[in-house]
Order: C-alpha cells, then structure tokens, then sequence
C-alpha cells in the first residue's frame, strides 16, 4: 500500500517517522526566514541606546540565533542533525511601528532542507530579544515568522509571496 499522505513525517499507517533522506541527492541548500518583535518606543530606544540592563540585546540575540539553528535537530523532534555551512542574521528597525525585525539565512551541503533551521533561528532571535528586555516591556509582541525562501532539493525553489 502506497503512502499517498502529503504529510513526509508519517507512514502508511500514520506512525510519526523520521524520513528517510539516503536516497536523496547532496545539494546546496539555503532557507531564510524572518520574523519581528513590536515593543514600546522607550524600550526600543533603550534597545538602539545600548543601555539595556542586560547589555547589547541585538548582539546577544544574533548568537542565540545562530546557536539556535545548530540545535534544531535537539529541539524538534523528527528533524534531521545537519552540518552546517553557514548561518547569518541581519537586524532591521522600524522606528516607525516601534519593531525589530530578523532575518536568518541558513546553509548546508546535504541531502534534506534548512527550513527548520532558519524559522528556528529567527525563532529564538525574536525570543532572546523579549527575554532580555521584558523587565522594560512585558507587552513586546512577537509576530510574522515565516519561512521567506528555500533553494536546493528535489522540491526546488520556493519564493514566499
């Protein structure tokens, strides 16, 4: 019996699995993804002053991030553990809208995508952020993550829209 279920993480009689990529070809695979964290002005400007009580919050957040995207496979349960070729994050400010917002670009030479890892990247990013300034703002709303861009692999090319 075939399994016709578009959901890869499950078997013809819908146990939980983690799939099996031996078959597939080595390729060059990058992810992106990106989120935002919305807070109040002062705390943003407490943020861009540098004068945050626990020190350069967007520094400090790039390395969560980063780490976080070389644990993926610790913290979600059927992913693969990948050998990683490059993570990098980006900050952007939105002064406007009182917002930060992330962008993380991961890299591999593998058989099976980075997509968990980026989204989880951005992920923790976000969440370092919100833990190293909710003593200024218990209100901060973490919103928008989102998978921006996959390459490499049998699925090809994805472009969010």
């Amino acid at each position: 019996m075939s399994n016709t279920n578009p959901l890869t993480h499950f078997d013809a009689e819908g146990q939980a699995h983690m799939v099996d990529v031996a078959d597939k070809e080595v390729t060059w695979r990058v992810a992106r993804a990106a989120g935002r964290i919305a807070m109040k002005e002062e705390t943003l400007q407490l943020i861009l002053s540098g004068n945050a009580k626990k020190g350069d919050v967007l520094g400090v957040a790039r390395i969560a991030a980063i780490q976080a995207a070389k644990q993926t496979a610790t913290l979600i349960p059927l992913c693969h553990p990948l050998l990683l070729t490059r993570v990098a994050v980006e900050f952007s400010i939105d002064e406007k809208a009182s917002a930060i917002m992330i962008e993380t670009t991961v890299e591999t030479l593998s058989r099976t995508g980075v997509e968990m890892e980026t989204l989880t990247a951005a992920s923790v990013g976000l969440l370092t952020i919100y833990d190293m300034c909710k003593a200024a703002d218990k209100a901060m709303r973490i919103t928008d993550i989102r998978l921006l861009e996959k390459s490499g692999g049998k699925s090809g090319h994805f472009v969010a829209k």
